[in-house]
């Protein structure tokens, strides 16, 4: 058993290096003579799986069961960051996948599309405009903090991970802020006669931000603006005629305007590993 553990001949290769990605000689392949590292590979993946069964799911309409596969996943990522990855050496050739910081940044991806999702199903109830302000707001909570952890080891630890992650969590956070804010001025007091100014500095406050914030890719900037920038942009329009035409009312300043509030609802299912798992890892 020992001899074995000691001459591992399977070697892996990263979705997350930008050389995996751009290597015309085909992706860079990674081999470390230590289980735990073949563990953790097997358990990443297992996680990736769980999330591509959740998306799949999602297109079903089963949203309970998509946001618990996506609280399975980030408990799996949560469980290998904590107690499979740590009892790796160190490695500057590693791959990502097999660093702890990662599987903490993809568990707070998980929990932040799990809230996505929870979010979803809240609308669809016709809970209230505050309340899905709160969530979504929640779901930018979660990634900013994955992005804070990212940014980290990407200048510390790994610096070959791929722009395309920090790029998807920076337009997931950007699409939900403005959800955030969409809700805020859905839910303004229609007989205030404020409102009108304040909807106004809210949106104008939430493109500012977005257009600060939009990816480097093409098409998640496409999808940002099919699936909200220009919809909110029609709204700022439509309010910004009534303010001019109507009510000539006076537009608040920022620190007049209201604050998203963040609630975060939705927490990982913790992985609990087989007996031929923990019998495995006594032995070592």
């Amino acid at each position: 058993m020992l001899t074995w553990i000691s001459d591992l001949k399977i070697r892996w290769s990263s979705v997350l290096t930008s050389s995996s990605m751009f290597n015309l000689g085909g992706p860079k392949l990674y081999q470390v003579n230590d289980i735990n590292f073949e563990l953790g590979m097997n358990l990443f993946l297992y996680g990736a799986i769980l999330r591509d069964r959740a998306f799949k799911v999602l297109l079903s309409s089963d949203l309970v069961q998509s946001a618990a596969l996506l609280r399975k996943a980030a408990g799996v990522y949560s469980y290998l960051s904590r107690e499979i990855l740590i009892y790796l050496t160190p490695d500057e050739d590693r791959t990502p996948e097999a660093t702890p910081h990662i599987s903490s940044v993809l568990s707070l991806i998980c929990l932040a599309e799990a809230q996505a999702v929870t979010a979803r199903k809240a609308a669809e109830n016709g809970k209230s405009d505050g309340l899905l302000a709160k969530l979504h707001c929640g779901v930018t909570e979660f990634l900013a903090e994955a992005a804070d952890i990212l940014l980290q080891v990407t200048t510390k630890e790994c610096k070959d991970i791929s722009s395309r992650l920090m790029d998807y969590i920076l337009s997931c956070k950007t699409l939900h802020e403005l959800k955030c804010n969409k809700y805020i001025v859905e839910g303004l007091d229609k007989n205030d006669d404020k409102v009108v100014g304040i909807a106004v500095g809210v949106l104008r406050r939430a493109l500012l931000s977005a257009k600060k914030s939009m990816p480097k890719e093409d098409s998640l900037r496409l999808l940002l603006k099919q699936e909200i920038i220009d919809d909110l942009t029609s709204l700022l329009g439509r309010y910004e005629r009534q303010n001019e035409f109507l009510w000539h009312g006076k537009l608040p300043c920022a620190t007049d305007l209201p604050s998203p509030e963040a609630v975060r609802i939705v927490s990982i299912i913790p992985y609990q590993p087989q007996k031929s798992a923990k019998k495995l890892f006594f032995k070592m």
